[in-house]
């Protein structure tokens, strides 16, 4: 078979201590996961189940680089998170099958148009213009599970500038890594290669050109991402 222009190479990530990479195919972000951040936002988290919004694998961008400040945006926010990647085929699983699919872990940013964001909100429109951008999803190299352990109580933080934006723990996640994996597989044949970005905790905000992102979870690489100017 022949294509009309070459297939796009799917995205990847570094992995820690290898010199193989992780593809990635999809991207799940998990909305309003922690309850301090959902209140900021003017909402409550949904304790019936949580809710998922998604991002194309090529908005994937590795961290440590000098990114675009992205078009049709006046303010582009930063949203620290804990990334879960996948290792083993599921659907329909358990708690405890969702908890072993894990393949590790990582630090990410899921970068925000703001503005577009709250357009959606206000005329009951999708999200795609505010979430799924180019370069959107700022991930660190990934961390194998068994070299991680327990991830209760660690540290989740992010800086701009050096000046601490956003602190919390993991605990403070309203639905955990097994449950979110395990609710998102009622709808979706998961799969390595799908990767779940699982909220940020509160005190987003916005970023301009020249400003420089950190964010860290205790144990993880931290993800980097310095905003350059727009393109001209």
């Amino acid at each position: 078979m022949s294509h009309v222009f070459p297939p796009r190479v799917l995205p990847s990530l570094p992995i820690v201590d290898r010199d193989d990479r992780y593809s990635v195919s999809r991207i799940f972000c998990v909305g309003r996961n922690y309850a301090a951040h959902a209140a900021e936002m003017g909402d409550v988290v949904d304790r019936e189940a949580p809710w998922y919004f998604m991002k194309s694998a090529f908005a994937l961008a590795d961290g440590g680089q000098t990114l675009p400040y992205p078009p049709g945006t006046e303010n582009f926010h930063y949203e620290m998170e804990l990334v879960v990647v996948l290792g083993d085929a599921l659907f329909q699983a358990d708690i405890a099958a969702s908890e072993a699919a894990i393949y590790g872990y990582a630090c990410g940013l899921d970068m925000t148009r703001r503005d577009r964001q709250q357009d959606g909100k206000d005329h009951r429109r999708p999200w795609d213009l505010g979430k799924d951008i180019e370069d959107g999803a700022v991930i660190a190299p990934i961390t194998q599970r068994d070299a991680l352990g327990a991830l209760d109580g660690r540290r989740i933080e992010l800086t701009v500038n050096g000046e601490t934006k956003q602190k919390s723990t993991l605990d403070h996640m309203a639905w955990s890594c097994a449950e979110i994996i395990s609710h998102l597989s009622r709808y979706y044949h998961l799969a390595p290669g799908d990767i779940i970005m699982t909220g940020t905790p509160a005190g987003v905000g916005p970023v301009v050109a020249g400003d420089i992102i950190r964010g860290e979870i205790d144990g993880l690489e931290p993800v980097t991402l310095t905003i350059g100017p727009p393109h001209t």
